[in-house]
């Protein structure tokens, strides 16, 4: 008789345990994240799985520096409508959409990408966003750029304007600005035709590890970063322009953590997520020599820079999210640093 009742409550235990996993699965929220693959998506899919979500991602390839932490990842190409409708395969509870044809400054602003860049991206935000309200879907997160703002209001390096509201009359300095444009007003029709609840974001220049480093598709960070790892101790090293044209940047974790509060927030957008603690790009290569602890001399020689200045304006997102991004720039270029120079030494003891 006690045999008998030992075996039937081990069996009740069994049958809880899976009556939980199949109400944990049943009730367990889904993502896709579309450019998984890239630096910002691959931070997103990890701080998602961290949250609990089941997470699908999508893009050309893997990342490069990490593994993913996706559940489902596809390699695919979004350009391909009928790639997208296989991946928006059901009614996902959060989408966010990355995925983009760019680069830094030596791909965006030379003008030899201009065609690629602006018919890669409007391809994928067309396919993506239709795809997504076919399904029902609702919460779609668009990373636009601060790239949209006027040339003309970046003209003082010492005192830009990137206030939400400066983004018209519009004047973007390149066509990847203007594909972004477009892409926004895209979004914000798709609100108010069909019912979504898109929200936008226009990054500021995102850095921090995991990111690209090399090939010709770095951001100015990372650049400085590699050429002061690669330099040797009393050398020089080259910075394109003359080094007083001023950006902020902001470290990865606090763009991903914009992100996720602006799409679950009430405000569709556009909002900025960036740092307002600006700089000069000489000064930024002098704060990466100085953490490298060598002597470096930086050489300014033509090449392409942008805008004069940009910086973010962060008081609407200190109003609509109560939040805003406080890191120091010098805290996120310290551990950006260490890894590409780790990173640097592996590649060539291999």
């Amino acid at each position: 008789m006690i045999g008998k009742k030992i075996f039937w409550l081990h069996a009740l235990r069994i049958l809880r345990r899976r009556s939980d996993s199949l109400r944990e699965f049943i009730v367990q929220k889904s993502v896709l994240v579309c450019g998984a693959g890239g630096f910002i998506g691959g931070h997103l899919v990890k701080r998602l799985k961290a949250e609990g979500f089941w997470v699908r991602g999508v893009d050309l390839k893997f990342n490069e520096h990490a593994e993913t932490e996706a559940d489902d990842f596809v390699i695919g190409d979004l350009r391909e409508q009928s790639l997208v409708r296989s991946v928006v395969d059901r009614r996902f509870d959060e989408v966010y959409q990355l995925a983009a044809d760019m680069g830094g400054a030596g791909y965006l602003f030379t003008g030899e990408n201009d065609a690629d860049v602006m018919h890669n991206s409007a391809l994928i935000n067309l396919n993506v966003l239709d795809a997504c309200r076919k399904r029902n879907i609702k919460r779609v997160f668009y990373s636009s750029s601060a790239c949209i703002y006027p040339e003309h209001n970046q003209l003082d390096p010492e005192n830009p304007n990137c206030v939400e509201d400066s983004a018209y009359p519009a004047s973007p300095d390149s066509e990847y600005g203007w594909e972004k444009l477009f892409a926004e007003r895209l979004y914000l029709a798709y609100n108010r035709n069909h019912g979504m609840e898109c929200r936008i974001a226009r990054y500021h220049n995102i850095f921090g590890v995991n990111g690209t480093w090399e090939g010709g598709k770095e951001k100015a960070p990372a650049a400085i970063c590699r050429k002061v790892a690669e330099t040797p101790d009393g050398g020089s090293m080259d910075v394109w322009g003359d080094g007083l044209q001023t950006r902020s940047f902001l470290y990865v974790d606090e763009c991903i953590e914009g992100t996720t509060r602006l799409l679950r927030s009430d405000f569709e957008g556009p909002l900025n997520i960036g740092s307002e603690e600006m700089i000069a790009i000489n000064d930024l290569a002098r704060m990466v020599i100085d953490l490298s602890g060598k002597d470096i001399r930086i050489n300014n020689i033509p090449g392409p820079e942008g805008v004069r200045g940009r910086n973010s304006d962060n008081r609407l997102i200190k109003e609509k999210l109560d939040w805003a991004p406080e890191r120091p720039l010098h805290a996120g270029m310290d551990k950006t640093y260490a890894w590409i120079s780790s990173a640097l030494a592996r590649k060539h003891n291999r």
